[in-house]
């Protein structure tokens, strides 16, 4: 044994460490800490959460001949770090009446421009799933945006519309309000007995009980907030199967039908676009299709999870053409299932949905991509069209025809440069790999460079999303 001076030091000091590592406990208590208070969208830095992930939301709302709604919602959720206390999106008058965690009452407060803030009464392990109850009620208010328009609970003559792009959603429920968090829905939805309730997905049933009705919708397929919708008011539904057995639900505002071959119409468009977009993207993201027209008044149609909503306001017996129901059904693949992580991409949700419509145009008799690519290089190169950068446009121009053109435009370059058959493998696989999942600008560009010379196709996309100015063929 080597007994110098150095060595028992050594010793000495093991010993040491032996004693501080023994009274160590073997299971030490955790730090908990709150949850972000935004998902770090740039755009929007209020919206989202941080500290958990949300799985599921089961939403039960009562409507009311007065407007006004009684509800509860229940969410079930994963903590993502130890979490002392936790932030879900929550605007407007509506009172909160109680929250809880897993069954017991939590304190909450309402702060800054969304905040709905909870502190269970012990804090969550990071790993544990949690379920969160909140009742509330009061006559839910829509948002007003001078470059984003309007969103939110919208009330209609005979009802109401929710629709959420790109921050409506916590208007009418309180929600994880990011599109980088996708969660499965039910509703519940009571009426007057007179009135229809829809809601995103598969119809789950109907039971009357005195003067009221209620509807049951289900998407177990994730999805974003914005995504999610509800339409209430005076409706002739027609439901049916497409050639592929998918259960296919239309719906137009009585106000707006003026004979029973236009709701048909509407119907079998509806189909037939979802059976062209299973042939040319891959199979139907979702168990159910379908579409509502409604007198909204928001001047848009929006590509709400496997039900569409169009607003046709002041145009009674006119359904929506092909081309945007094409846009809008094209969005079910890209935008509802494969989602942009930030909405700095949204150009990947409308460039995609946008190209859509130029194809089943060129299929079905129409203008062909070339030929609607040509016209829109015929524009002024001081033109809004190219001083927009695709696939970072900015909060206010997230609608701006760049986007939506530009993007499209982009996606008829990669068609010309890898050629037919890559091309239609390029979008087949991309929707295959993300099916359910978050994307970016970044993730495509790199799924791209798989399908040709990689630097040429990096290029390419750097011109055409990632710069302003018109490029030259």
């Amino acid at each position: 044994m080597n007994t110098t001076p150095g060595a028992v030091a050594v010793a000495a000091l093991t010993a040491a460490a032996g004693l501080v590592l023994s009274a160590t406990p073997a299971h030490a208590i955790p730090a908990f800490t709150p949850g972000a208070a935004g998902a770090g969208d740039p755009y929007f830095p209020d919206m989202g959460n941080g500290g958990y992930d949300a799985r599921h939301y089961d939403i039960a709302l009562t409507y009311r001949k007065d407007r006004s709604i009684t509800a509860r919602t229940r969410i079930t959720a994963t903590a993502t770090q130890h979490l002392s206390r936790f932030n879900l999106d929550f605007l407007g008058p509506l009172t909160v009446h109680s929250v809880t965690v897993d069954g017991t009452a939590a304190a909450f407060r309402r702060t800054g421009a969304q905040e709905l803030v909870i502190t269970p009464r012990r804090g969550l392990v990071k790993g544990r799933t949690f379920t969160v109850t909140v009742t509330y009620s009061g006559i839910p208010r829509r948002i007003e945006d001078d470059a984003l328009g309007v969103s939110g609970w919208v009330a209609t003559d005979d009802g109401a519309v929710a629709l959420n792009q790109p921050f409506g959603a916590a208007t009418w429920t309180p929600v994880n309000d990011t599109p980088a968090d996708k969660a499965s829905y039910a509703f519940a939805l009571t009426v007057p007995n007179d009135l229809q309730a829809l809601a995103n997905g598969e119809f789950a049933g109907r039971r009357v009980h005195g003067g009221q009705s209620t509807w049951r919708w289900r998407m177990p397929q994730p999805m974003a907030s914005e995504l999610a919708m509800i339409a209430i008011g005076r409706y002739d539904i027609t439901a049916g199967r497409t050639p592929s057995r998918i259960p296919n639900v239309t719906a137009i505002d009585r106000n707006l039908l003026t004979s029973p071959e236009q709701a048909r119409s509407f119907h079998e468009l509806t189909e037939e676009i979802t059976e062209w977009g299973a042939d040319t993207f891959g199979r139907y993201p979702f168990g159910a299709t379908g579409g509502i027209v409604d007198a909204v008044g928001v001047g848009y149609a929006l590509e709400t999870q496997g039900r569409p909503v169009y607003d046709r306001k002041g145009r009674p017996g006119i359904n929506p053409g092909s081309s945007l129901v094409a846009h809008e059904i094209a969005h079910q693949w890209f935008g509802d299932s494969v989602t942009p992580r930030h909405w700095r991409d949204i150009w990947l949700n409308e460039g995609f949905a946008t190209y859509a419509e130029w194809l089943h145009g060129e299929q079905h008799g129409g203008a062909t991509a070339q030929e609607r690519f040509d016209g829109l290089y015929a524009t002024p190169a001081d033109d809004e069209l190219w001083q927009v950068e695709v696939a970072d446009p900015g909060r206010n121009n997230l609608f701006a025809p760049a986007v939506y053109d530009r993007g499209a435009m982009t996606l008829h370059m990669l068609r010309r440069e890898v050629g037919e058959e890559r091309f239609f493998a390029l979008v087949r696989d991309w929707y295959a790999r993300n099916r359910d999942g978050n994307v970016t600008t970044a993730d495509f560009v790199r799924h791209v460079k798989r399908y040709g010379d990689p630097a040429r196709l990096e290029a390419l996309l750097r011109t055409w999303i990632g710069t302003t100015g018109k490029p030259a063929l």
